[in-house]
């Protein structure tokens, strides 16, 4: 198999090419090889495909048998590639998509893509036959991103649907798909989507050049490309959103964003993303506007609650018990009289029992797994009370921390706060509230320092001067009549949403 070299053009002796293919797929069983003699003069012809990933009905019923009878096989023989593709193109094959192929590389990715090839004895070329037709999941609503009012339809493990989705919502002729194959083994398909006359054309070339330069074996899942596309894959934060509602990739694709569709997963990549973009959902828009604001607020109030509060109990109960109200303070203090563990293994414990209720919870079936989410938390968090390993005011504020959690949009940047929440927690623990301000200014440099495919990450707030018309699409939400401008952080050529 090593020294096969099938970079080489086909050769016109048929037995040749079958003995190097066979060598090729040797203990294959599922590669169909049907020879088989046309013609007055017999002439030999090859048919292979692998057996499950091609439509087999059509391809016999409705191309062999017309191609044999509407092409002069014997003229075929001495044919240019792009006379044969015309004399091809004059049958009445019932194929939408028929190539011609040079290589027996060029034959092996088409037949492993669930395509038929012909080979012709005494051609030099082979005739591709567009047969994919391996079983593939309907269009269902993404589980991990329901909205109470939007479309219910999701993407699924196949490209070619996922970007029909896309185009069901986007008839702009403007829309260009770029394809490109990823993995040495896997040969992925991978489809770049952006609007020409708004995508930022930096941005698009930095995305082309990352995936074009991936050396990997084998991608199965988005997550693949998300990493190694990324500017910085050693920060906790996500630089690239990822999304299964056709509905929020044709909007960032409005925005002058690229999605990348990845074959085999449901999961498109949206980039750029900035931290505004993790905060926000696609059910923003479909609310009235004032109950959206109220909302979104909401959401950055939580924010902080995420990230901070069991550091700040740590820190106020071990090192500033001076900083709470003479009432609570003491209650604080009786509460915690027969307590064997200090607030920060208090803290960390909680936290530990949650991330493993969690974790469960998401691993079993939806109805069961909040069924036992919720009873655990209730359950653990009465049963250490009662027992007095940790205190009830402990409790309140683990639980408090792990509701405010689920306000958060994205389930990938939601880790990141819930990873962060951990190194407060040390923080306070070591140093109190001056851990916790360390750890506050690194975290605010780190971000403002971050990039996602070139673009600031904490856009439009740390460029609010240039990108201030930005602004009045993060915290709160405009009305629809005032998001006339595209975002300026893009700095793209058309920048009206519509026309007024």
């Amino acid at each position: 198999m090593k020294n096969l070299d099938l970079s080489q053009p086909i050769d016109r002796d048929i037995n040749k090419n079958e003995q190097v293919l066979r060598k090729v797929f040797e203990n294959t069983d599922d590669i169909i090889f049907r020879k088989f003699e046309a013609g007055n003069t017999k002439l030999k012809i090859l048919l292979l495909y692998v057996d499950g990933m091609t439509t087999k009905e059509a391809i016999s019923e409705y191309a062999i048998e017309n191609l044999l009878m509407g092409l002069n096989l014997e003229k075929a023989q001495n044919m240019s590639r792009a006379q044969l593709e015309h004399e091809i193109a004059k049958t009445s094959i019932a194929v939408l998509e028929i190539q011609v192929l040079t290589t027996l590389e060029e034959c092996v990715d088409k037949i492993l893509s669930g395509e038929t090839v012909l080979l012709i004895d005494s051609c030099n070329k082979a005739i591709m036959l567009s047969s994919r037709g391996w079983p593939m999941r309907g269009v269902q609503e993404p589980s991990a991103e329901t909205l109470i009012r939007g479309a219910r339809d999701g993407f699924n493990e196949t490209m070619k649907v996922n970007i029909s989705l896309i185009r069901r919502r986007l008839r702009d002729p403007k829309l260009k798909i770029k394809y490109a194959q990823v993995g040495k083994r896997s040969k992925t398909d991978i489809a770049i989507l952006y609007i020409e006359d708004l995508v930022n054309k930096t941005v698009l070339e930095t995305v082309e050049k990352r995936i074009n330069n991936i050396e990997i074996d084998a991608v199965l899942e988005s997550s693949y490309i998300e990493e190694m596309i990324e500017d910085d894959c050693y920060s906790p934060f996500p630089q690239i959103e990822n999304t299964e509602r056709p509905d929020a990739a044709a909007s960032a694709l409005l925005e002058g964003r690229v999605v990348i569709a990845v074959d085999n997963t449901p999961s498109v990549l949206i980039a750029p993303a900035i931290f505004v973009s993790f905060m926000q959902s696609s059910e923003d828009y479909y609310d009235r506007w004032l109950p959206t604001c109220a909302i979104r607020l909401l959401r950055y109030i939580a924010l902080p609650i995420v990230m901070l509060l069991p550091a700040l109990y740590v820190a106020v109960t071990q090192y500033h018990p001076n900083l709470l109200p003479t009432q609570l303070s003491l209650y604080v203090a009786a509460s915690r009289a027969n307590v064997p563990f200090p607030p920060y293994f208090e803290a960390l414990l909680m936290e530990l029992v949650i991330e493993l209720v969690r974790e469960a919870s998401y691993r079993i079936t939806s109805p069961v797994g909040s069924t036992i989410g919720l009873v655990g938390g209730l359950v653990i968090g009465q049963s250490s009370v009662e027992a007095g390993l940790i205190t009830p005011l402990a409790v309140i504020v683990v639980a408090l921390t792990a509701i405010a959690s689920f306000t958060i949009p994205s389930y990938n940047f939601g880790s990141s706060l819930r990873l962060i929440r951990f190194a407060f927690i040390v923080l306070a623990a070591t140093f109190g509230l001056f851990g916790i301000s360390i750890g506050l200014s690194f975290l605010t440099i780190h971000l403002c320092t971050l990039k996602s495919c070139g673009i600031p990450y904490m856009t439009p707030f740390v460029s609010f001067v240039e990108n201030k018309r930005d602004l009045k699409d993060t915290i709160i939400r405009p009305r629809i009549n005032n998001l006339v401008r595209k975002p300026d952080y893009l700095h793209m050529e058309k920048k009206e949403r519509k026309n007024v």
